[in-house]
Order: C-alpha cells, then sequence, then structure tokens
C-alpha cells in the first residue's frame, strides 16, 4: 500500500510539480491549496507525511503544522518556504519549533526532496 502525501500550496504549478514526482515515486499524492482545507483532509484522512509551504493566503503553513503535530504526533512534516524570513522572523526555524521534521528552501531540488521524504518516512535505502 503506497505512504500517503499531503502537499499543500497555493501555487497550482508547485502542487502539480510536486506531484508528478511523487506519484513517481509511488505515493499516494493529495493535494491542498492553503492551510484551511488542508487540515480539512488531515482531519478526514491523515497522511503519513505533510508537505507544506509557509505563507499561504486562507490558512498559512506555520498554523497547519502546529495543528498538524497537535493532533497527530505521528505525522512526519516538512515546511518549505521560498521567502525564509518575514521581517526578522525566520519562517523555517519557527517551522521546526512547531514540529516540523524538516524544512527546505524553495526551490527544492527533486533529490533532496526525495531523500528527505525517504529518511523520515523510514523508506531509505541503508
Amino acid at each position: 500500500m503506497a505512504l500517503a502525501v499531503l502537499v499543500v500550496d497555493g501555487d497550482i504549478d508547485a502542487l502539480a510539480s510536486v506531484r508528478a514526482v511523487l506519484s513517481g515515486e509511488d505515493y499516494a499524492v493529495r493535494e491542498a491549496p492553503n492551510g484551511r482545507r488542508a487540515l480539512q483532509r488531515i482531519m478526514a484522512d491523515p497522511p503519513n507525511l505533510l508537505i507544506t509551504e509557509i505563507l499561504m493566503p486562507d490558512g498559512d503553513g506555520i498554523e497547519l503544522i502546529s495543528a498538524a503535530r497537535t493532533n497527530y504526533p505521528e505525522m512526519r512534516i516538512i515546511a518549505v518556504s521560498n521567502r525564509r524570513f518575514l521581517g526578522d522572523l525566520d519562517l523555517l526555524n519557527l517551522a521546526s519549533k512547531l514540529g516540523a521534521n524538516a524544512v527546505l528552501n524553495k526551490p527544492v531540488q527533486v533529490e533532496t526532496l526525495i531523500a528527505t521524504i525517504k529518511r523520515l518516512l523510514g523508506t531509505a535505502a541503508p
């Protein structure tokens, strides 16, 4: 049975790119355009892994990470962003403190994303 990955990003092109890569790796890919919609999907059927953009309209990734970690402590979480800082606030550092298991700057290299996913899900080759 394929491991489920929920990808959350307000950028439709980014969602399509990640879906194509992960589908090729035999993951069951689900998508959401924002944090609010993602939380609904998580509550209906929790994925094994959540990959979320941090800055999105209608429910940001920081709120989503916090809620997911509180309600689903075993879920693996990757936070991504093409904008690491918001003023003096380091968004990826904050995501880590709130429970993201890994943080990646966009654009993310395919090899880096796949290696991070495999490491977090325990499916990496020894």
